[in-house]
């Protein structure tokens, strides 16, 4: 891939694009929107592809930390700069890259490269959104003795709070996490940094062309049915329900969203985003698979911090195999991490499981 500059429009896309692939997390659209109003047109960001660089050429991850439906989070694009300033005083980096895909995050890292005269990696830790910061980590948590470098920043007035944390993988993301919460729900990282070659072998490049390219076709057809029918395409995906909400239950947990939705037969867990789907008790798709819920008359997608009942719903899945993956999708540790959260048995279920 030529390198290249980003524009406004490939904004919106990766926003747009980034949502549906962020499997009901990822943060929600309205911050994809805030956080492309404070990149363009002040800033250039540039999109550069894994093979412009050295392999021992050094790359953290951007992300962010929190609940998405958390109602007094914070974080200014200062905070974000800041966050990358703090890893630049530790590590010499050569570009960002952000950890997963999704409303909030396609588009995480564009305004502090951008700042900081870096490049955006086209590849993301994770071309799907995920709950835990391990499982962003690009399976680091098997490499001995790694030791996990993490610059974080969040929060207004009294919550607010900037600092660094050095220590185990578990013990750094652990401590982000819990400092979330402290700063209202939501921070933004700069953590991880590793080489090149590592992430050639970990992450999933080309995630951020996908997702734009995805953004793409779902604003180039009319709402409702064809532009449900031309995201399918696209992923190779299928329908699985389409109906009504009748129930939906979610609470903030240890900086999580924990849920469940019913829609008809069909049952949705939620940890940030959507874990399992059973139709009549019946499991259909889980997590790494792609389940995701569609505005059944506009084709627009609907995080799942933005269900509610009464809300009409297409539910579509896309399997894992069909997905741009880090390896962290298939370490059945990280997965089967899910399965107390839910109550439900995910690792039976997947490609790591059958292993």
């Amino acid at each position: 891939m030529t390198r290249r500059t980003l524009t406004q429009e490939d904004a919106m896309n990766a926003i747009y694009g980034g949502c549906i692939l962020g499997g009901g997390g990822g943060g929600l659209l309205t911050d994809g929107l805030n956080k492309a109003a404070s990149i363009f047109p002040a800033h250039a960001p540039v999109l550069a592809s894994l093979d412009e660089f050295d392999a021992d050429a050094v790359v953290p991850c951007v992300a962010l930390v929190g609940a998405p439906s958390a109602k007094k989070m914070y974080l200014d694009a200062e905070q974000m700069i800041d966050t990358v300033q703090r890893m630049r005083t530790e590590v010499p980096i050569v570009a960002l890259m952000t950890n997963e895909n999704g409303a909030a995050t396609t588009i995480n890292g564009w305004l502090q490269a951008a700042a900081n005269g870096l490049p955006v990696l086209d590849s993301p830790a994770n071309g799907r959104a995920h709950p835990t910061g391990s499982m962003g980590a690009l399976n680091l948590s098997q490499v001995e003795d790694y030791v996990s470098f993490q610059a974080f920043a969040g929060g207004e007035g009294p919550r607010r709070v900037a600092g660094t944390v050095s220590g185990s993988l578990d013990l750094a993301s652990s401590t982000v996490r819990s400092v979330s919460i402290q700063a209202g729900g939501m921070v933004g990282v700069c953590r991880n940094p590793v080489d090149i070659a590592y992430l050639s072998a970990n992450a999933a490049p080309g995630g951020i062309s996908q997702a734009i390219e995805l953004g793409k076709i779902y604003s180039s057809h009319a709402a409702g049915a064809a532009r449900i029918s031309a995201i399918l395409d696209f992923l190779n995906g299928t329908i699985i329900s389409s109906g009504v909400v009748n129930e939906f239950r979610m609470v903030e947990s240890g900086g999580f969203d924990v849920g469940a939705a019913i829609i008809g037969d069909l049952e949705l867990t939620i940890w940030n985003e959507y874990m399992t789907a059973e139709i009549s008790g019946e499991r259909v798709g889980t997590f790494p698979d792609l389940i995701m819920t569609l505005d059944s008359e506009t084709g627009a997608p609907v995080v799942s911090a933005e269900l509610a009942e009464g809300r009409e719903v297409t539910t579509i899945l896309v399997p894992a195999n069909q997905l741009l993956l880090s390896s962290t999708m298939s370490n059945a540790d990280l997965l089967k991490a899910i399965e107390p959260v839910i109550n439900k048995p995910i690792l039976a279920h997947t490609q790591a499981g059958a292993r």
